[in-house]
């Protein structure tokens, strides 16, 4: 993908995330007040385009025509572009990856994004029933093929063929949980997690346990994105995208292969280094889509982090911590902030913003930083979405 003019990223905030009261309007106001609220030289009458990522907010929050209530929620009037998007665990980078490509072909100059969902109902098993709609809801879905066990089999295909062990899933969620203490606004900010407790809760999917597996979640996150000549009269320090890539290969189960390798995240991550003129050794930090523990140790080997089968090895040897060949996921992860599904991408980017511009609390802090990566997958790991994020040079 070429553009046609550069994109910058100038702002972003985001809501506390958990199980929380507020309302799915509240949560965009919540993360609207932190991601614009105190923008150098900004006016809400400035943005003439409003994307917003939300996965089920028909089901989850019994609310549909969700971008026009969002634009008036945080006060825009958006004249150029105003739509949602919806790609499941990826809605929220699909609303960038929309944004971009209209501030890149001329179709806007200022675009917000807000990513938002409101996970947590009164009825449990009712919010659960609405996560079988992500498959294919007509076979996958009623033979049980939800999330946890499909990436359960995942995990037994890769321990079988590259011997990968059960303490190596915990190092992700040891690292990534720790990670979260350093986030006020992570799900498990005051959670600690050793991995000897790690290897001792509860069994979710064999050989998933609970510290394997992602939260159902309430939060929002939003970003600003600007053409090139308007990016210094908001920040002096703007990120710039520099490459992305997608790739879509099945949907039915009976389309997926070896679940143990992820050639559509391949295919992705080589468009997304093209695009941007780079390879996976040059960034300095990531974050991943690490809904299972299994899925960032698949996603280190398919990203070109490490040669296939060396995931497991990688993390135990630090190569993903602070120190490392490449921080992944500083924020805490989805194992440590919870993954609202519309809300993710976008907290991702916040997060990536943040690190590339050294704002970061130093206690994760890439020093340095100049080049980051945000993946998402969604589905059954059939569709992975990619953005490659850099600092002026």
């Amino acid at each position: 993908m070429s553009a046609t003019r550069r994109v910058a990223v100038v702002a972003g905030g985001l809501s506390s995330f958990g199980v929380r009261s507020a309302t799915w309007s509240e949560l965009v106001q919540e993360a609207g007040h932190a991601a614009f609220g105190n923008i150098r030289n900004f006016s809400s009458k400035d943005v003439d385009s409003l994307f917003v990522g939300a996965a089920q907010p028909e089901r989850l929050a019994f609310q549909s025509h969700v971008a026009p209530l969002a634009a008036e929620l945080l006060g825009f009037e958006p004249w150029k572009i105003l739509q949602r998007t919806e790609l499941a665990c990826a809605s929220g980078q699909s609303a960038i990856r929309s944004a971009y490509a209209a501030i890149s072909a001329g179709l806007s100059d200022v675009a917000a994004v807000v990513g938002v969902e409101k996970m947590n109902l009164p009825s449990m098993a009712e919010a659960n029933t609405s996560m079988a709609n992500v498959l294919d809801r007509a076979w996958d879905g009623v033979h049980g093929a939800t999330a946890p066990p499909f990436f359960a089999m995942c995990a037994q295909r890769h321990m079988l063929e590259y011997g990968t062990t059960a303490e190596q899933m915990a190092m992700v969620s040891e690292k990534n949980h720790r990670f979260a203490n350093t986030n006020p606004s992570a799900q498990f900010y005051s959670k600690q997690f050793s991995r000897d407790k790690l290897l001792k809760l509860p069994m979710v999917a064999p050989p998933l346990r609970l510290g394997d597996c992602s939260s159902m979640t309430d939060g929002a996150a939003g970003v600003l994105l600007v053409a090139e000549e308007l990016a210094r009269k908001y920040t002096d320090t703007p990120v710039w995208i520099r490459g992305t890539g997608q790739h879509s290969s099945f949907h039915n189960l009976s389309g997926a292969g070896s679940l143990s390798t992820w050639p559509g995240l391949k295919a992705a991550a080589q468009e997304a280094f093209r695009s941007a003129k780079l390879a996976p050794q040059d960034l300095d930090l990531a974050e991943v889509h690490d809904c299972f523990t299994i899925s960032e140790i698949i996603e280190y080997e398919e990203i070109g982090f490490c040669a296939k089968g060396e995931g497991g090895t990688f993390v135990q040897e630090g190569q993903s911590d602070l120190g490392g060949k490449v921080v992944v996921n500083p924020r805490g992860g989805l194992l440590g902030c919870g993954h609202p599904l519309g809300a993710t991408g976008v907290a991702q980017a916040v997060e990536v913003f943040q690190q590339l511009q050294g704002s970061a609390p130093p206690a994760r802090q890439v020093p340095g930083a100049e080049l980051a990566l945000v993946h998402n997958l969604s589905g059954s790991a059939n569709v992975h979405s990619l953005m490659i994020y850099g600092r002026e040079n």
